[in-house]
């Protein structure tokens, strides 16, 4: 069965940084875009930074220069290495990917359980 696997979250003061990382699991026969949402409190999930198989990557523009995702293509994993932390960055952060798992027919998406990311003096 596949699964993503977040890790990484925690508390942090404001201007300090944080590293998630979220690996896929399971006989997975392809990956395409992969990424991370967060949902702030009280307020709806949202984009934070994807990727795409070829290594093309697109931002919030309230992360833009501050936020940085990679993945490894061949241990299907992504991080989001997330610099110069802000109040309004605190959120619970999701791993998704689009996956397609040996023995199903196209790609599905995939979500981890979410990490708990606290920005806080």
């Amino acid at each position: 069965q596949v699964q993503l696997v977040e890790s990484g979250g925690g508390l942090v003061q404001p201007g300090g940084s944080l590293r998630l990382s979220c690996a896929a699991s399971g006989s997975i026969f392809s990956c395409n875009d992969m990424g991370w949402y967060r949902q702030p409190p009280g307020k709806q999930r949202e984009l934070v930074a994807v990727i795409n198989s070829g290594g093309r990557t697109k931002y919030a523009d309230s992360v833009k220069g501050r936020f940085t995702i990679g993945r490894d293509n061949a241990k299907s994993t992504v991080s989001l290495q997330m610099n110069s932390l802000k109040l309004e960055d605190t959120a619970v952060y999701y791993c998704h990917a689009e996956l397609w798992a040996s023995g199903r027919i196209g790609y599905n998406d995939y979500w981890g359980q979410g990490t708990q990311v606290t920005v806080s003096s």
